[in-house]
């Protein structure tokens, strides 16, 4: 009976090794290119439109705020200040679709002929698209601008609107960073924080260096 044991329970570990091997292999091989991809999915195919999109209203946020914040330095009218920020709303959302557009084509025109190269064209799909990040770009851009004209816009006290200002950027700041960390799957707090600083440090050294300029009547 020992005899027959033995060799049973050989060939039933073998089979259920076998069996294992299989299903790996036909869950591996079974799948085509797409699926793979749907089941494991890479964040790195979101760093495109992620980031124009974070980049975009990151530059808008601070950018606007940053020129209202300085001409605030020198300018205590309301009107100026909101005028201001209008205008770097609309010269920085065309500047960044622009700028977007050019380099994302530049970037598909080489990859395309690599691809082109290679013989590999049928996954000209899978590149970058131009009018996508340009559009993303300039919306987000836009969309961060807004929140430092907001801030202004119904705030007649000088010191008090500068205050509102900083504070609800500061707030867009840890949000958009937020927002960037969970969609790249990074550090929360620390994507958060270095978004924050920076934008701290470039408002300060505009209200600084354009309040110096103006006291210095330059």
């Amino acid at each position: 009976m020992g005899h027959i044991q033995e060799p049973f329970l050989d060939s039933l570990t073998n089979s259920n090794n076998n069996e294992e091997g299989n299903n790996l292999i036909i869950f591996v091989g079974g799948l085509s290119d797409e699926e793979k991809e749907v089941n494991v999915f890479d964040y790195a195919k979101r760093a495109q439109w992620l980031r124009a999109a974070v980049l975009g209203a990151n530059d808008g946020l601070l950018s606007t705020a940053s020129l209202m914040m300085g001409v605030g330095a020198v300018q205590k009218d309301t009107k100026i200040m909101i005028l201001t920020g209008v205008a770097g709303l609309i010269a920085g959302a065309l500047s960044m679709g622009i700028g977007e557009f050019v380099s994302v084509y530049s970037q598909y025109d080489i990859e395309y002929a690599q691809m082109k190269r290679e013989g590999n064209e049928s996954k000209k799909e899978k590149l970058p698209n131009p009018f996508h990040a340009a559009v993303a770009s300039a919306l987000a851009f836009g969309i961060g601008a807004v929140v430092p004209l907001l801030g202004a816009a119904f705030v007649e006290d000088y010191m008090m609107r500068l205050g509102v200002v900083v504070g609800v950027v500061s707030l867009a700041l840890l949000v958009f960073g937020g927002i960037g960390a969970i969609l790249g799957n990074a550090p929360f707090m620390k994507s958060s924080l270095r978004v924050l600083i920076g934008g701290w440090l470039a408002m300060s050294v505009t209200f600084g260096l354009t309040k110096l300029v103006g006291h210095d009547g330059v």
